[in-house]
């Protein structure tokens, strides 16, 4: 099934799979325009499910390479191009670069799920207004945890350079701006969308509309 869900797409670039309403999708278009390779994305198709175990997206395939997870899919595209402004080859640059990527995928996702399922997907299965509470106040707390960061050590998310953690973490904070919760004042916050809003690619797979 897998050699045959390969076999279909080809060889010749890189392939990426699923609609980019996605936020993790968003992630690698923005990784992808970054680092300027070439790609082809494609639609979700029944045949693809034999590429990721998971049934989700985004699936990156790279020739024979199969890959899923946005974060480590950024990750890869980052080394793929040589890009070591992105995501530095010193261990503790690196380090740094992932440990925010890290906190994005756990701690901050993890945080505003309820809320997000509830006021913006509208989930029937989210409608317990404690827990919908609860989970705002978690994602607000989150927010202010990279807020102080960001204050005392931006203005990026690991100081004076953009690098792919800044992708994970911007498509996050647009989420958070875009879900009608209340949202503190973050002086810090304001100032970094504000840098990020500089970037075509944010414009275009960040803030635009989607949460």
């Amino acid at each position: 099934m897998l050699e045959s869900a390969q076999t279909t797409l080809g060889h010749d670039m890189l392939k990426l799979i699923g609609k980019t309403t996605s936020i993790n999708v968003r992630k690698v278009l923005w990784t992808l325009a970054e680092t300027g390779l070439p790609y082809e994305r494609l639609e979700w198709q029944p045949e693809h499910a034999a590429l990721n175990p998971n049934g989700l997206v985004p699936v990156l395939v790279d020739g024979d390479f199969v890959l899923w997870e946005s974060n480590s899919i950024c990750r890869y595209l980052c080394g793929k191009a040589g890009r070591d402004d992105l995501l530095p080859a010193e261990p503790q640059a690196r380090a740094r670069v992932e440990q925010w990527m890290d906190w994005q995928a756990t701690d901050l996702n993890a945080s505003w799920r309820y809320a997000f399922m509830a006021l913006v997907r509208q989930s029937p299965a989210f409608a317990d207004s404690g827990q919908v509470a609860a989970s705002a106040d978690a994602w607000n707390r989150n927010v202010g945890i990279l807020d102080r960061h960001l204050a005392d050590g931006g203005p990026f998310a690991v100081g004076g350079q953009f690098t792919v953690a800044d992708i994970v973490l911007g498509l996050s904070l647009n989420r958070w701006l875009m879900t009608p919760i209340g949202h503190p004042r973050f002086a810090a916050i304001e100032a970094y969308v504000e840098l990020l809003l500089e970037r075509p690619a944010y414009r275009e797979f960040g803030r635009n509309g989607i949460a």
